[in-house]
């Protein structure tokens, strides 16, 4: 992983600030895409739906979620047989590759996962931690510099979804979930972070890891726009970019959010004179 210049000027000075409704963005403030985009992020900031936050990110009016509800269906018999048990576990990893993730597709969005079973380790997370959320799991959602995961709890031990594998995606083995964790951990405390690279990279080098944290689905739903306000930043779109980190620093107010949307006003300014703070 690079280092760049830009990047030891944006972290210096910034510090991680816990989320509280006074410090977020108002709502009347953010812009949107479309009108359906709108009404899928009131839904979910007004009542806390994870769904229709991650379903907002490029949200078409003919979406209906068929996919996501066929396969509520079929889980929702199988957790009549089964239970709360490891063997349901596989059973809704499996299932969720069969009907959603059809193809890893890197930085795709969850409403490509559903719309074209396209999808990375941010959209497949989301869906198997609403899946858990749904059947009364313990789980954790892990953030990783660039990669998320998610750690479920069934009758106190510990299973990685790894959700973009999907053979051998499900570790149970309690020496393979520890080493697959450990391979995460920061070695040091590193205090540099790539701000331009998406959330689901292929991981190169294990000893640059900074990040190792656990977030609800909010703060994923957050980084799915992080993810969308890089595409746009890439295509020197400085104000839409803006616009998708106000939206995800709403909904996780992360030292990578709030450091890349400073570096998009700035380039704003140093590209084009135009100053989008206000």
């Amino acid at each position: 992983m690079k280092k760049g210049l830009y990047i030891v000027l944006i972290l210096l000075g910034i510090s991680f600030r816990a989320w509280s409704q006074e410090s977020a963005v108002s709502f009347e403030s953010l812009a949107f895409e479309t009108s359906v985009e709108k009404q899928f992020w009131q839904t979910g900031t007004s009542e806390n739906n994870p769904l229709a936050l991650f379903m907002a990110v490029h949200a078409e009016a003919e979406n209906q979620a068929e996919n996501w509800h066929d396969l509520l269906s079929t889980l929702d018999e199988q957790f009549e047989k089964k239970g709360r048990s490891e063997n349901f576990l596989r059973v809704l990893f499996q299932k969720s590759h069969q009907n959603l993730f059809k193809k890893y597709e890197q930085h795709s969005s969850f409403n490509d996962m559903l719309n074209e079973g396209l999808f990375d380790c941010v959209s497949g997370s989301a869906a198997l931690g609403m899946l858990l959320e749904r059947y009364g799991f313990e789980y954790d959602i892990v953030e990783t510099d660039y990669h998320v995961f998610i750690v479920a709890n069934s009758d106190n031990k510990k299973i990685i979804l790894e959700s973009t594998v999907k053979i051998g995606g499900m570790i149970s083995t309690p020496s393979e979930v520890q080493n697959y964790l450990d391979s995460y951990q920061p070695a040091k405390k590193e205090t540099y972070l790539e701000l331009r690279q998406r959330i689901g990279a292929p991981k190169v080098d294990f000893s640059e890891n900074s990040i190792f944290r656990k977030v609800d689905l909010n703060q994923l739903a957050g980084l799915q726009y992080y993810n969308d306000a890089i595409l746009h930043f890439n295509q020197q779109r400085f104000r839409e970019a803006a616009w998708q980190l106000e939206k995800a620093f709403q909904l996780y107010p992360s030292e990578r959010i709030e450091g890349l949307k400073e570096l998009a006003i700035d380039q704003a300014y140093k590209t084009y004179g135009t100053d989008i703070s206000q």
